[in-house]
């Protein structure tokens, strides 16, 4: 199977330092970060948590388009947003939650159907497995 690759090149102490990521595998960016955008204003710059978000989405949204595809069902259109939250822990910081919002134009089935099939999909999702130590909650509906 695939593998993927990024760098991330860091000048400084935590504070005062920036850094920057390139995303190796796809050439697709390279994106400055530092600490103080990381807990503060993130305008102009990325964020691990970010750069996570942006994985547990697009995971999600491709997953659940295989699991409808197995039960015969396409999708016209999916969105799908994460929220990755940071807060303080044990005198440190961690990631403390993810919230996803999923929304989904599907025809030909029920609303209670396409929960079950869109929490399938968030359980089975790799990302969402690597992430597994980390509450991921699914806020998942029909409408396009």
């Amino acid at each position: 199977m695939a593998s993927r690759d990024a760098t991330t090149h860091w000048t400084g102490g935590l504070n005062s330092g920036t850094g920057s990521v390139t995303l190796d595998s796809s050439n697709a960016g390279h994106f400055d970060v530092s600490f103080p955008h990381r807990i503060g204003n993130a305008e102009g710059q990325t964020s691990p948590e970010e750069l996570i978000a942006a994985a547990q989405s697009s995971c999600l949204a491709m997953n659940l388009s295989a699991v409808l595809e197995k039960e015969g069902l396409t999708p016209k259109t999916i969105d799908t947003t994460a929220e990755v939250t940071l807060g303080p822990a044990d005198g440190g910081l961690a990631i403390n939650a993810i919230d996803i919002t999923l929304r989904a134009d599907v025809e030909g089935v029920a609303a209670d159907k396409f929960a079950e099939l869109a929490r399938v999909a968030k359980d089975t999702c790799p990302v969402s497995k690597a992430l597994a130590g980390t509450a991921i909650t699914l806020n998942a509906s029909l409408g396009g």
